[in-house]
């Protein structure tokens, strides 16, 4: 046997793969955490405090829980894309023939996590106003389209939804980054400063995040559980599978915000 083929040499080369995930699942666990905390915790807590309350707690609070908010994000989007390129786009688990795929098919399906976070950036910010839920809607709908494209390219069942998660943990990262942290950084330096921030700010802060939110109960399921025989194996065709699994996760969190939310009073 040669030390290139030894058993050893191949648990080395999965060592930065299990790394990968560790430091994933660490991170996503925090920024999740950190999410649903704001969303259904800190929103309805702050929005009892006093204005001098206020001056007090969010410039201490806010910088703090944002920076464990943010960095969770970016370290959950850079290991999920180590994963992707290690596992799908250099190894063999991307094409439902078990081949690898292509550097064409998976540039292709890597850069539709960019243009999906753009398609969903624009049209809630020219249709969002006007029509809410018919956006929602056409969101998940575009999710379900960027499945199947991947689907006519040849990827596999589990590469689909891992591809589907990965869309909206991208979005997610983006609101974060480029959406929620500098709207965020404006209103604590109002506060700070005694002023009321900019009515803009708040609202797109708020709607990003509860966007987040929305997305982050179906990429759950979708990216830890991909690998359960009933996701793949399921009678019907995948595309009702995911279907179903946007419609529930949206459901779910829809009845936390309206339902489970408001009677939480304490003890």
């Amino acid at each position: 046997m040669s030390v290139v083929d030894s058993p050893f040499l191949a648990q080395l080369q999965g060592i930065d793969q299990i790394g990968y995930r560790w430091i994933h699942v660490i991170a996503g666990v925090l920024w999740i955490g950190v999410l649903w905390f704001f969303n259904w915790i800190n929103g309805a807590f702050t929005a009892t405090l006093d204005g001098d309350t206020k001056r007090k707690v969010v410039p201490e609070l806010m910088p703090r829980a944002l920076f464990w908010f943010r960095w969770g994000a970016a370290f959950t989007w850079l290991t999920g894309v180590a994963l992707l390129m290690k596992l799908y786009y250099a190894g063999l688990f991307a094409m439902a023939d078990g081949t690898k795929a292509e550097s064409s098919v998976w540039l292709q399906a890597f850069a539709g996590l960019f243009v999906g976070f753009i398609v969903y950036d624009l049209l809630f910010k020219t249709l969002g106003k006007q029509a809410h839920a018919v956006c929602v809607v056409i969101w998940g709908a575009l999710a379900i389209g960027f499945g199947c494209y991947l689907d006519m390219l040849g990827f596999s069942q589990r590469a689909i939804y891992i591809h589907i998660g990965a869309l909206f943990g991208t979005s997610m990262a983006a609101n974060v980054w480029m959406r929620i942290w500098p709207a965020q950084k404006r209103i604590i330096t109002a506060i700070k400063n005694g002023q009321a921030p900019a009515p803009a700010d708040p609202a797109l802060a708020g709607l990003r995040s509860k966007h987040n939110t929305y997305m982050s109960v179906p990429l759950l399921l979708l990216m830890v559980s991909v690998n359960q025989d009933d996701m793949l194996t399921w009678p019907y065709a995948w595309q009702f599978v995911a279907t179903g699994v946007l419609a529930v996760g949206f459901g779910i969190t829809w009845a936390i915000y309206n339902w489970g939310v408001p009677r939480v009073k304490g003890f």
